[in-house]
């Protein structure tokens, strides 16, 4: 559904006459960003018995690059990977969330995502429109050391929540401990530290049996 015919938040309850053009594209784009509250996770929350969201998980990973930076194996711009991964899960607002272990989803993911990038990125001022999407663009590509480093947080935060539930996803049907480190590996793109810990939690896990042994 393209963005002309799917229907904005804003629509409720349209925004009065003679608001600036610019401001009125910036308020529209902000508004129809609330959905991200929406986009369920397939992640455990740690404080609670629900599964996180979207927009909880991407507070979650400004925190932790606020907080873990100094593990980047190459100095990063830390407001920029910030920007990165509070905009990297936006998509899911039109494209919907992938799990890792979705082989099946994953196949037009890609696809889907894009086409959501530009539907969503295209409700700002032109100017924005190109500076939102090329940092989306940017964390999916990971050519920079900001963009893997907000990757390998991706991959970090729902190990976390994972080990504080005793395996979460790690238990998914047909994945094994070899599949959860073969997909967490990223983690070690961006930092060597931080990787050495999420394969000791992984490994744990195993021992814990909180994931399936590899057959």
């Amino acid at each position: 559904m393209s963005e002309e015919t799917r229907p904005l938040l804003v629509d409720r309850t349209p925004f009065p006459e003679g608001l600036d053009e610019r401001l009125r594209a910036q308020l529209t784009f902000l508004v129809e960003v609330d959905r991200l509250k929406t986009v369920l996770r397939q992640s455990p929350l740690a404080a609670a018995d629900r599964r996180e969201n979207d927009a909880e998980h991407s507070w979650h990973l400004a925190m932790m690059v606020t907080v873990l930076a100094e593990y980047a194996d190459e100095p990063i711009d830390v407001g920029h990977t910030v920007r990165l991964v509070l905009l990297h899960d936006l998509v899911e607002i039109h494209a919907g969330d992938t799990p890792l272990y979705d082989d099946a989803g994953a196949v037009d993911q890609a696809e889907r995502e894009a086409a959501a990038a530009d539907e969503l990125f295209g409700l700002l001022p032109a100017d924005q429109t190109r500076l939102l999407r090329a940092h989306w663009d940017e964390f999916e590509a990971r050519r920079t050391p900001e963009a893997r480093f907000a990757k390998a947080m991706d991959r970090l935060q729902p190990l976390l929540l994972n080990w504080l539930a005793r395996g979460g996803t790690w238990r998914t049907p047909g994945v094994t401990a070899a599949d959860v480190r073969a997909r967490k590996a990223v983690i070690g793109d961006a930092s060597t530290p931080l990787w050495e810990a999420a394969r000791r939690l992984i490994d744990e896990g195993e021992a814990r049996g909180w994931s399936r042994p590899a057959p």
